[in-house]
C-alpha cells in the first residue's frame, strides 16, 4: 500500500498550468464586473451556522445534508456553502446598507458535502456579484446584461438565458397552497424527499433532480399564474429591458432556484456543453434577506458563477489561453558570469515593462542550461559567457524560431528587449 498522501475526497489541487488558465479568465471577469461599478470585498470562510440556516432555509439539501458544520467552544460554525448570505451578514455587521446602495463582488472557495462528480466538487470556487438597495427591474437587467457581455467578450456561444419570477411572500403563499393541493392529489407518486417537503416547502419539489419526478413536476401549477400585480409589473419591466438590449431569453415557469431567500426575479444561464451540470451562472432577487438576518429592509439581487464550470465552458467553446512562460531565460557559463547574470536579471526587471525573466539557478554546463531554457518555454535565451562578460555584450538566442543568435551590447539590452516585447516577439 502506497504511503503517498492524497487530496481529501472532493478537493482538488489547482496546479500551475490550470491556475494560469483560471487567472486569465478571472481577470476577464473582474474587468467586466468592475466596468459596471462593483467593488470587491473579501469574506471569511467561516460563519456562524445560523447565518446559513436563516438565509438558505432549513428545508434545503444544503442545510440538511451538505454543510460542513462543527462546534467551536460552544459556537456552531460552518464553512460557507455559498457567498450571498456571508455578503449580507458582512453588510449588516459593518453598516453598509444604512441609507446606502452597494454594488459588491467577491470570489473564493465554497464548501458543500456533496457526492463528487465531474464539474461538482466539495470545495469549489465562485464569483459572487451582489447589488443592495436597488428596487427596480433595471438592476436585474444590468446584472444579466453584464453576463451577456462576458459571454460575448470571450466568444462563449453555447449558453442560453432562462428567467422567471417568484413574486413576493403573499403571492408565493397563494402559490404554495396551489402546489400543496396539487401534490397531495398525486402524493402516492411522490418520492421520499418530496413527501417530506410537501408541507414545509413545496416549492423545493419543483427543484427535484429525480428523473421519476419530472412528469409530475411538469404538470404542477406555475408561479406566473399567481403573481401579484407589482411582481408582474416588475417582471414585465425586466423583459422590456432585456428586449431593448437584444438579450435573448426564455421564460421558464419551473425555475425556482435551490435557496429559500429568492423572491421575484430568478435567472439561470445554462449550457448543453457540460453534460448534466448545465447551470453556469445563476441568481435572483432576495429582497427579504437583509431584514431576515437582522438588518433593515433592503432590496437586493445577485448572481454566482462557478469558476470550474466557467473554465470548462470556455474550453468547450474553443477558447484559448495565452502562453504563460518567461520571456527570457538567462544562461551563464564561466567564472564571474553567475553573479553578473543575477544582477542583470534584476536590472532588466526594473527597466523593461512587463518582462518576465527566469534565471538559471544551481549552475550546470552550457548544454544543460540551454535544455532548461528550452523547457521553460521562454521566447529567448540570454547567453552570458566569460568572453561576453569581458566585452560587455550578451548573446540573444531565439528559442521559438530559426533565427540566428545576436550579440548585443549590455548597455543596449533593455531597449532591444522592450522593442521586441512591444511588437517583435516571436510566435
Amino acid at each position: 500500500m502506497s504511503n503517498k498522501p492524497k487530496t481529501v475526497r472532493g478537493m482538488n489541487d489547482i496546479l500551475p498550468d490550470v491556475a494560469a488558465r483560471w487567472q486569465h479568465l478571472e481577470s476577464e471577469v473582474e474587468d467586466i464586473i468592475e466596468a459596471y461599478g462593483y467593488r470587491q470585498v473579501r469574506l471569511p470562510l467561516l460563519e456562524h451556522t445560523e447565518v446559513f440556516r436563516r438565509s438558505i432555509g432549513e428545508v434545503t439539501d444544503i442545510v440538511e445534508k451538505e454543510m460542513y458544520t462543527f462546534d467551536d467552544d460552544g459556537d456552531s460554525l460552518t464553512l460557507r456553502p455559498e457567498a450571498t448570505a456571508s455578503m449580507v451578514r458582512a453588510g449588516i455587521t459593518h453598516g453598509l446598507f444604512h441609507n446606502q446602495k452597494q454594488k459588491l463582488w467577491t470570489v473564493g472557495p465554497m464548501f458543500r458535502r456533496e457526492r463528487p462528480q465531474a464539474g461538482r466538487y466539495r470545495q469549489f470556487h465562485q464569483f459572487d456579484v451582489e447589488a443592495m438597495g436597488y428596487e427596480g427591474p433595471d438592476i436585474d437587467a444590468e446584472l444579466i446584461i453584464m453576463c451577456a457581455r462576458l459571454w460575448k467578450r470571450l466568444g462563449i456561444d453555447r449558453v442560453r438565458l432562462e428567467i422567471n419570477s417568484l413574486g413576493v411572500a403573499e403571492s408565493r403563499a397563494s402559490y404554495r397552497e396551489a402546489l400543496i393541493e396539487y401534490f397531495n392529489g398525486v402524493k402516492s407518486q411522490l418520492d421520499e424527499d418530496s413527501i417530506r417537503r410537501l408541507d414545509k416547502n413545496p416549492l423545493r419539489i419543483l427543484d427535484s433532480k429525480n428523473p421519476d419526478m419530472q412528469d409530475i413536476v411538469a404538470a404542477a401549477p406555475v408561479m406566473i399564474d399567481h403573481l401579484d400585480d407589482e411582481s408582474a409589473e416588475h417582471f414585465a419591466g425586466l423583459r422590456a429591458l432585456l428586449d431593448a438590449a437584444g438579450v435573448d431569453y426564455t421564460v421558464n415557469p419551473r425555475l425556482v432556484r435551490g435557496l429559500d431567500y429568492y423572491s421575484r426575479t430568478v435567472f439561470e444561464w445554462v449550457t448543453d456543453a457540460l453534460g448534466s451540470q448545465n447551470a453556469v451562472c445563476a441568481g435572483g432577487r432576495y429582497d427579504g434577506l437583509v431584514e431576515k438576518l437582522g438588518g433593515r429592509a433592503t432590496p437586493a439581487i445577485g448572481w454566482a458563477m462557478g469558476v470550474e464550470r466557467f473554465v470548462a465552458l470556455y474550453e468547450a467553446c474553443g477558447g484559448t489561453f495565452p502562453a504563460v512562460a518567461p520571456d527570457v531565460y538567462l544562461v551563464a557559463v564561466g567564472e564571474g558570469t553567475g553573479e553578473r547574470a543575477f544582477a542583470l536579471a534584476e536590472e532588466l526587471r526594473d527597466r523593461v515593462d512587463g518582462l518576465r525573466v527566469d534565471t538559471n539557478l544551481g549552475g550546470g554546463s552550457f548544454k544543460a542550461q540551454m535544455k532548461r531554457a528550452d523547457k521553460s518555454g521562454a521566447a529567448w535565451a540570454l547567453v552570458l559567457g566569460e568572453q561576453e562578460l569581458a566585452e560587455g555584450r550578451i548573446g540573444l538566442k531565439p528559442l521559438r524560431s530559426g533565427e540566428e543568435q545576436e550579440s548585443i551590447a549590455l548597455a543596449d539590452l533593455a531597449t532591444v528587449l522592450q522593442d521586441k516585447l512591444n511588437g517583435n516577439k516571436p510566435e
